[in-house]
C-alpha cells in the first residue's frame, strides 16, 4: 500500500511517544486518525485536543465502521502490544495492511534525506538537538521524535519534506526498517536483552545497520565503538572533538575541533559529558548535509532540552529538583556525573523506578552499582510495561544489593511525604515507567515547601 492509497489509519499503542509522533504526521496529512491505548496519559489527551479520537477498551465494537475497508485503511502497532490483542488480531485475519511503527517510518522517510540516530543511550537528545539545528540554519525537514522537544514543546516536527530525521531504535530491531543517509551511533552498551539474548547479538544488529547506510552515505560513530565511520568524542584525537571545556554558571565553553576548522567559545547550556556528546554528534550529523559549521556551532548554544532529560523541575540556591528519564545502569552514572559536576558538594538523593523485570534481572549489579553512587536511595516498585513478574526479581532483591545506608523501598503512594521529610540538597527521579507522571505533584509540594 503506498502512503497516496490510505486515507485512514488506526495506531494500536497510539499514546506510546513514537507511535503518537506518527499519528501527529497522518493527521497533518489530512488522514482520518485515531487509535487504541492502555491508559489516558499527557500525550492521548493531546491526541483528543488536535482531533484524534482515542479509546482505551480493546474492542472490536469501538472500530468505527469507516475503519473497515480493507483497501484505504492502514494499521500500526507497537511491539509493546501482546499479540494477543482482540483489535490487533481482528485487522490482521481479515488481511488488512498490519504494519509495525518502525516499519511505516522506513516507508515515510525512504525517499526523504534521512538523518538516523542509533544508540542504546542518547538518541532523543541527539535527535532533538539535530532538528533543533536543522531549523536554526533553515534546513527544511521532519522530525518523529522519542521525546518532547523543549525547543518545539513536541515530538513532531514539520518543517519541509526534503529531509527527515528519525530515532533508530534498536529494540526489536527496528533500525533495520531504515535506510538513511547519514547516520551515527552514540552507544552500544548491552540492553534488550530479552530480545537479543546476549550483547555480542546486540552488537551485530548495530553492523547490520550500518550497512543499511545509502550509497555514499555518512556513519558518525562516538570514539571507541567497534564500528568504521566519522569519530567523534571529547578531549580525544576524534575526527569530531570536544576540547578545552570550562563551566560558567552551568553552562559549558569549549572548542570545537572539526576536519577543517577550529571553532572557539561554543558555549552548551544541558548539564553532563553525554549531552555534551550527544550535541557534538547533532553538530557532526549536521555539517555532513552542508549546514554551515559556525551557525551550527551557534544553535547549540541555544537548546533548550527535552522533557525528561536532566530537566530542571526547581533550581533553587538551597535546592534542586531534577527529573531525567535514565534506566539503565549506564544512563544512571551519566546523571550522576553530571550532577556531581553541577552541584558539587551537594548532598543528592535518588528516587529510581526500574523499568521492566528482565532488565532488572539482567544488569541488577549494575543498577546497585550506579545507585549506590548517591547519598541517599529511595526504590519504587519495578514498572512492568509489556511484561509479566519473573519470580525473585523485585526491588526488595534490588535494594538488598544497593551498598547505601541511606535506602529504602517506598510505595508511589507515600513518595511524596517520604520526600518531605528529606533534607538533601538536589533531588533526581528517574526512571522510563510512569514515575514521570508524579513529577509535577513533586514539584507542586516541593516548591509550595521551600
Amino acid at each position: 500500500m503506498n502512503l497516496k492509497d490510505i486515507h485512514r489509519v488506526f495506531f494500536i499503542g497510539i499514546g506510546g511517544i513514537g507511535m503518537s509522533a506518527l499519528a501527529r504526521y497522518f493527521k497533518h496529512l489530512g488522514k482520518e486518525v485515531m487509535g487504541y491505548d492502555k491508559t489516558p496519559s499527557p500525550i492521548t489527551k493531546d491526541l483528543n485536543l488536535s482531533g484524534i479520537d482515542v479509546h482505551f477498551e480493546d474492542a472490536v465494537a469501538l472500530i468505527p465502521e469507516n475503519y473497515k475497508n480493507i483497501n484505504d485503511t492502514l494499521v500500526v502497532y507497537t511491539p509493546a502490544v501482546p499479540q494477543t490483542h482482540t483489535q490487533l488480531l481482528h485487522f490482521q485475519d481479515l488481511g488488512f495492511e498490519v504494519k509495525k511503527r518502525s516499519e511505516v517510518l522506513g516507508m515515510i522517510t525512504r525517499d526523504t534525506f534521512c538523518f538516523a540516530v542509533a544508540g542504546t543511550h542518547g538518541k532523543t537528545t541527539t535527535s532533538c538537538i539535530l532538528a533543533h539545528l536543522l531549523k536554526e540554519t533553515q534546513t527544511p525537514f521532519t522530525a518523529f521524535l522519542g521525546g518532547i522537544s523543549e525547543d518545539f514543546n513536541s515530538n513532531f516536527v514539520l518543517e519541509g519534506i526534503e529531509n527527515s530525521v528519525v530515532e533508530a531504535d534498536e529494540f526489536d530491531r527496528s533500525f533495520l526498517q531504515l535506510s538513511p543517509n547519514v547516520a551515527c551511533v552514540t552507544s552500544m552498551d548491552a540492553d534488550h536483552l530479552d530480545i537479543y539474548g546476549n550483547s555480542s547479538e546486540l552488537e551485530y544488529s548495530f553492523r547490520e545497520f550500518v550497512k543499511r547506510i545509502k550509497p555514499n552515505g555518512k556513519l558518525l560513530v562516538r570514539n571507541g565503538l567497534p564500528l568504521e565511520g566519522i569519530t567523534f568524542g571529547i578531549e580525544d584525537d576524534s575526527d569530531y572533538s570536544i576540547r578545552n571545556i570550562t563551566i560558567e554558571q552551568g553552562t559549558y565553553i569549549f572548542d570545537l575541533i572539526t576536519p577543517k576548522a577550529v571553532l572557539g567559545q561554543v558555549k552548551f547550556n544541558k548539564p553532563g559529558r553525554h549531552n555534551l556528546l550527544n550535541g557534538l554528534a547533532a553538530f557532526a550529523m549536521a555539517v555532513q548535509a552542508g549546514s554551515p559549521p559556525y551557525r551550527l556551532a551557534e544553535a547549540l548554544g541555544t537548546f533548550k532540552g527535552v522533557q525528561r532529560r536532566f530537566s530542571y523541575q526547581i533550581k533553587e540556591k538551597d535546592f534542586v529538583f531534577i527529573d531525567d528519564y535514565a534506566h539503565h545502569p549506564t544512563e544512571i552514572n551519566a546523571v550522576h556525573d553530571a550532577i556531581r559536576e553541577m552541584h558539587p558538594d551537594q548532598l543528592i538523593t535518588a528516587v529510581f523506578q526500574p523499568h521492566l523485570y528482565s532488565r532488572t534481572q539482567d544488569f541488577v549489579d549494575d543498577f546497585a552499582q550506579s545507585l549506590s553512587q548517591f547519598d541517599e536511595v529511595l526504590l519504587l516498585e519495578i514498572y512492568p510495561a509489556r511484561e509479566k513478574p519473573i519470580t525473585g526479581v523485585t526491588s526488595s532483591w534490588l535494594l538488598e544489593k544497593i551498598d547505601n545506608p541511606r535506602k529504602q523501598l517506598v510505595d508511589k503512594s507515600n513518595l511524596i511525604d517520604e520526600l518531605k521529610k528529606n533534607e538533601t540538597g538536589v533531588l533526581v527521579t528517574m526512571g522510563a515507567g510512569d514515575i514521570g507522571l508524579e513529577v509535577p505533584k513533586i514539584k507542586k509540594e516541593l516548591a509550595y515547601a521551600s
